[in-house]
């Protein structure tokens, strides 16, 4: 049992859980690895679109953050492998921070994803996850629902092409996260197709996927990221799928898990 998409007290939106609570909770559920994987700062260059600019951790928290969990990891060596990490964000025209940013930290990290959560509008930057209200703003500034989606797997796109140096995440954090609200805004048709497409890139790329049980509790998705038909295929092509609770509290550790096809798993670390 392997859960790479974990979130830390270090995130300003999430609960202040500590670190060794998540470790010992995930020793409960029979975890034999996780890797704990904070939102990366955000640019300093850029502007957090959502209301209470708290979508990172701190800059000035990384360096404790790190310390923290190489402590821990020494700590529980012979119970679970603990590893460091971060969810870093692409977002494009800033890719010259992002790379700045990991060839700093990037030699203490272990393992850590990439993701899109932030699109560029005629007008504004939009959050895509933050919520409804958000969404709705985001489809009206693209001018349509279906050019918000293009925008977004185009924006994958682009992470997976991106030159952010060596210590580039390999893999990619919830890659259908666009449909979190599709129950209230279903999707344009032919979305599948483009995400299918992706995976292609991702193989080229000779990239993982997050394999995303949260969307699965979220009230307007009911879903993993991907859907079993994507990730069935991802399987197909040869791509390594790796778990993601993607929790925010101890609480949400193995979320969805019992409801993806963990067979499609990767299952060496």
């Amino acid at each position: 049992m392997y859960d790479g998409h974990i979130h830390s007290p270090y995130c300003p939106h999430g609960t202040k859980d500590s670190l060794r609570s998540y470790v010992d909770k995930a020793v409960d559920l029979g975890y034999s690895a996780m890797t704990f994987t904070e939102h990366a700062p955000l640019p300093k260059s850029f502007t957090d679109p959502v209301p209470l600019k708290d979508s990172s951790m701190a800059f000035g928290d990384v360096e404790e953050y790190i310390r923290n969990l190489q402590d821990l990891k020494k700590e529980y060596h012979n119970t679970i492998r603990v590893k460091i990490g971060f969810e870093v964000d692409f977002i494009q025209g800033f890719e010259g921070e992002t790379k700045s940013f990991l060839q700093e930290y990037g030699p203490e990290m272990d393992d850590s994803l990439l993701s899109v959560h932030f699109l560029k509008g005629k007008n504004d930057w939009h959050c895509i996850d933050y919520s409804p209200e958000m969404f709705a703003e985001a489809i009206k500034d693209f001018g349509s629902l279906h050019h918000l989606y293009e925008e977004y797997f185009t924006a994958l796109q682009s992470s997976l092409n991106a030159d952010l140096g060596r210590n580039k995440p390999r893999r990619i954090g919830h890659m259908t996260l666009i449909r979190k609200f599709h129950s209230l805004y279903p999707s344009p048709k032919g979305w599948e197709a483009t995400a299918l497409k992706l995976l292609e890139a991702v193989k080229k790329e000779g990239c993982e996927i997050d394999y995303n049980g949260a969307g699965l509790s979220k009230p307007y998705c009911r879903e993993s990221y991907p859907p079993y038909n994507i990730a069935k295929q991802a399987h197909e092509k040869g791509i390594p799928l790796i778990y993601g609770s993607d929790a925010h509290g101890v609480s949400a550790l193995k979320q969805g898990y019992e409801e993806l096809d963990s067979s499609l798993l990767k299952r060496s670390l």
